[in-house]
């Protein structure tokens, strides 16, 4: 455990960097300190491994006072990963990974050896051991920052911005890799960002920071969202907090419906008669939405791919409430579409059902029924027969989805069951709670070695786990408390 005892820092000028910091880091939590430019996050941080030392206050590391503890010998015992990796670059990969082993005493073999293998945790080919810095990309250069500061099994974990140089899609990535080997390893982590939905996708708790170094706000990130302490906090996370706290409302159970659906080997001969319809493949997974228009440029000799309009993102029923919004508020037809974990379509919900599903008792008026849209299916007529072929056989996939409640495959454990939680939102009362779960959609060949999820893109689980390593037999999607 890390502990902070009224920590204070003032520089010569009289400039106070951080104000009378008092707060605890639990032993194998990921914190995150976050805050704007100069309010004294990464100061605090580095408190923690004595780079920066205390004008006044204590910092504790397991109960003994970092003041006491020789710098080098600290700060060997603590990993620590910075903005641009800050890799040596006059040595390979290898070499930087097997640094802090080989100064800790190990022989240069079995850093290497004990390099070789943190390699493969943080996700690179151990091909690329053998290049220099300067021969990989900003996220490979980032992913051998964090083998570095693992490579010598250090209890404590510090990452000063670490994501901040790389762009948001290879962050996404590295995001997604750090909560899986903090499920794998359950370090003490110091993360510090200046960006909240970072911190929101990442906490276990967030320590907001505000002006003149004082904290404004030390929770979870579920409550950071929706009780901020104070004025400064409520515009520190900005106008969207209400929706990122959908994130942690558990989806599961939430009413689905069956919407009509044509296969694309039948879309040339359907008839659509009003709105939207959506087009499978052959094994049920989406493949777009076509209109009547679309229908008709089909038939005209238009190619389906220059017919048909993007499905939009897709969720899955066991993911979180912001995924069900999102892919409905994406789709061209306001429906999101479900899938499981194969990739076919399971039913689709409107907002008004995630509205409802996430203030069941709030008043809502018959214009936010869970009853489907029924101006896109025709109202006059079971919404099936909006489609239909020309010898009055239904096409598509008709297996009636109804209100599908589907499985809760998120195996609980023991070790992780503090990460369901129940809270309390100030306008919607106690929802279920869960964290959020970013993961591709699209699931591929392969399944992990706990036999409960696919496998992903580059061999990937749904928490970016190889399948050599899923969480200890556990499901990825607990092992890393479904956020990505």
């Amino acid at each position: 455990m890390i502990s902070f005892e009224k920590a204070t820092k003032v520089y010569g000028d009289g400039t106070v960097v951080v104000d009378n910091l008092t707060l605890e880091v639990p032993r194998g939590a990921l914190t995150v300190f976050v805050g704007p430019s100069g309010c004294g996050k990464t100061t605090s941080m580095r408190m923690i491994n004595r780079m920066i030392e205390p004008t006044s206050g204590t910092v504790m590391v397991d109960g003994a006072d970092v003041s006491t503890v020789n710098p080098v010998k600290l700060r060997l015992g603590i990993g620590y990963v910075i903005q641009n990796a800050g890799l040596m670059p006059h040595q390979r990969v290898i070499d930087n990974v097997a640094t802090v082993p080989i100064l800790k005493g190990q022989s240069r073999r079995a850093a290497r050896q004990a390099a070789y293998r943190v390699l493969e945790q943080v996700g690179l080919d151990t091909k690329l051991a053998t290049r220099y810095p300067a021969q990989l990309s900003g996220g490979e250069q980032q992913r051998v920052g964090v083998a570095r500061a693992l490579a010598a099994d250090p209890p404590i974990l510090l990452m000063d911005e670490p994501f901040s140089a790389v762009d948001p899609v290879v962050r996404r990535e590295l995001q997604r890799e750090i909560l899986c080997l903090q499920a794998e390893l359950h370090k003490t982590i110091v993360f510090v960002t200046h960006d909240i939905d970072e911190a929101v996708r990442l906490a276990d708790l967030v320590a907001v920071f505000g002006p003149g170094g004082s904290l404004q706000q030390y929770d979870e990130p579920a409550h950071v969202l929706s009780r901020p302490a104070n004025d400064f906090v409520s515009q520190f996370v900005g106008l969207g907090r209400g929706y990122r706290w959908l994130q942690f409302v558990d989806a599961t159970g939430l009413p689905l419906h069956d919407i009509p659906r044509i296969t694309e080997s039948d879309a040339v001969e359907a008839r659509l008669r009003d709105g939207w319809a959506l087009v499978v493949d052959s094994r049920g997974a989406p493949v777009g939405w076509i209109d009547a228009d679309g229908v008709q440029r089909h038939q005209g000799g238009a190619s389906l791919s220059d017919s048909i309009t993007p499905v939009g993102s897709l969720f899955r029923p066991h993911g979180n409430l912001s995924q069900a919004l999102d892919a409905a508020l994406s789709s061209p037809a306001a429906i999101g579409v479900a899938v499981d974990d194969a990739g076919k379509v399971i039913g689709e919900c409107w907002p008004p059902t995630c509205y409802r599903w996430w203030n069941p008792g709030g008043g809502v008026d018959r214009a936010l029924s869970d009853d489907p849209p029924q101006h896109r299916l025709d109202a006059d007529r079971d919404p099936l027969a909006a489609v239909a072929d020309p010898g009055a056989d239904r096409v598509g996939d008709r297996a009636a989805a109804g209100c599908v409640g589907a499985a809760d495959h998120r195996a609980a454990t023991a070790d992780h069951s503090h990460h369901q939680r129940r809270v309390h939102h100030p306008v919607a009362g106690p929802v279920r709670s869960v964290a959020a779960d970013h993961s591709d959609p699209h699931p591929r060949r392969g399944q992990c070695r706990c036999r409960a999820y696919p496998l992903h893109h580059r061999a990937f689980g749904t928490c970016g786990a190889r399948s050599a390593r899923c969480g200890a037999g556990t499901c990825p999607r607990r092992c890393h408390r479904g956020r990505a």
